[in-house]
């Protein structure tokens, strides 16, 4: 089970042996509560008690995240910690209704079986080799990720069902015939899902509370575009080079592709041509993808943008009122990523973010800034193999690493890219390390040493390409 910010399970009964979810939790949050770090005044270090310990309650869960986060908005107002006011104003963070919003889009992209067409559409179209195969998938993920926030539900949702019926197509199974074709494919598609999140703002759940923190610690405006400028070269790269190279390390045994082509075909004549809902959702989420890009013009925030295109589905009939209702994961996401918000802009405004950077990376004081970046950016990136969700990683770790790549000499905004896409790359490594893994992991088709062996090589290749020619194209853009 992951920490993802979509989780969607059913409630954590605390069974027995439980106690100890209880304890982690609890332990550290008191110690720290009532025993303040060295720096920290008793009013920095009783709000920085409560985080610790709700973000340990996202991984550990003793009970679900929402609980978790209630808990401690709760505790902060009876104790006097903060106002209820105050504990209360997450909710009016625009970044908290962009991420609702596009869990929205997220619904209506799969609900109309838009997501499904333009996954078999690249194959039919462009799938004459492995390798072009390969390229298929990730270009549909690619096209799909800016309006679905989420890789497990893009991922899992949407692409790996298509990845495990052209397998199947091939006649290739977990087990004895997974080299035939499954293995490539399972690991191609999962290696582009989370590279494709990491390209857009709207991409991952988290992404928009990255620029949130960005904003309040690093003082820079991670927008859409601004964003995408950051992403669109080192992104490519990486989508041309990764399938390349997980085919010369698994390489199919089957050559012709044609079972996938046909397969694609059929899936499209059954669907038949575009219904009236994805053709309005077309219009639509182009029209909110032109906002996005061009809001430096017209200065509409990109949360407005993207509820204007929400008003205009539900007034489109693309989805219903009830449909929005039932979008468990947005209400969920809203209801705990808000007083995370919260906390952190309270830990930013006090101080405490501030006294805490300066502990960190002590020992590389006198370095110059791209040794700073490199050496924070990978400890930042390695240490997701303890963490079983990438949001919970960027809500405890993101705000601290940033501190401490500026205290470092960073310049803002390149700290500030450069952390945000290892907040999605860094779940290259392990089978557990976001949502989508788990079920690209579960079909059988690589085993677990192997896994763990190619994606810590596919880590260190996308370090050298967001690192090293990310580095330069950001210098080249501006975005330094």
């Amino acid at each position: 089970m992951t920490a993802a910010a979509e989780n969607t399970s059913a409630v954590r009964i605390p069974a027995q042996g439980a106690w100890w979810r209880w304890a982690v939790v609890l332990i550290p949050g008191a110690l720290l509560y009532f025993f303040p770090l060295p720096g920290l005044n008793p009013a920095q270090a009783r709000v920085f008690g409560v985080f610790v310990a709700t973000v340990i309650a996202l991984v550990a869960q003793p009970v679900r995240m929402g609980v978790s986060v209630l808990l401690a908005m709760t505790l902060l107002a009876l104790t006097g910690t903060l106002s209820p006011a105050r504990v209360l104003s997450g909710f009016a963070n625009v970044t908290v209704w962009l991420i609702f919003t596009a869990f929205l889009f997220s619904r209506a992209v799969t609900q109309t079986g838009f997501g499904m067409r333009v996954g078999y559409l690249f194959i039919e179209r462009f799938a004459r080799t492995p390798l072009r195969l390969g390229y298929s998938m990730a270009a549909a993920d690619l096209v799909l990720a800016p309006f679905i926030p989420s890789d497990t539900a893009r991922g899992g949702g949407v692409v790996f069902p298509i990845t495990r019926s052209v397998a199947r197509a091939f006649g290739s199974e977990p087990g004895p015939s997974a080299r035939l074709m499954g293995s490539f494919l399972v690991l191609v598609s999962f290696h582009t899902t989370y590279t494709a999140s990491a390209m857009f703002l709207t991409g991952m759940a988290s992404n928009p509370l990255i620029a949130d923190f960005a904003r309040n610690i690093g003082r820079v405006e991670l927008t859409w575009l601004r964003w995408f400028t950051g992403s669109c070269v080192p992104g490519s790269l990486a989508l041309l080079v990764v399938p390349w190279l997980l085919l010369r390390l698994v390489k199919p045994e089957i050559r012709d592709t044609g079972p996938a082509r046909e397969l694609a075909r059929r899936e499209l004549a059954h669907m038949g041509p575009l219904r009236r809902d994805e053709r309005w959702l077309v219009a639509i989420m182009s029209g909110v993808m032109a906002g996005w890009v061009t809001s430096p013009l017209h200065g509409i925030p990109n949360t407005f943008v993207a509820l204007t295109g929400v008003c205009a589905l539900l007034l489109a009939r693309v989805i219903s009122w009830d449909d929005l209702l039932d979008e468990r994961r947005a209400w969920d996401t809203l209801i705990w990523f808000a007083p995370i918000i919260m906390m952190s802009d309270v830990m930013t405004e006090n101080g405490a973010i501030r006294v805490l950077s300066g502990h960190l990376f002590r020992l590389m004081a006198g370095w110059a800034w791209p040794a700073v970046l490199a050496a924070v950016v990978l400890s930042y990136c390695y240490v997701h193999y303890g963490f079983a969700s990438m949001t919970a990683q960027v809500t405890a770790l993101y705000p601290a690493f940033l501190g401490a790549a500026l205290a470092g000499g960073v310049p803002p905004m390149t700290a500030a890219l450069a952390l945000a896409y290892f907040s999605n790359l860094n779940a290259a490594m392990t089978h557990y390390g976001t949502g989508s893994a788990p079920v690209f992991f579960g079909a059988g088709y690589v085993r677990q040493g192997e896994w763990w062996r190619i994606g810590f090589l596919i880590s260190l290749v996308q370090a050298a390409i967001w690192l090293g020619i990310g580095s330069l194209w950001w210098s080249v853009a501006g975005l330094r």
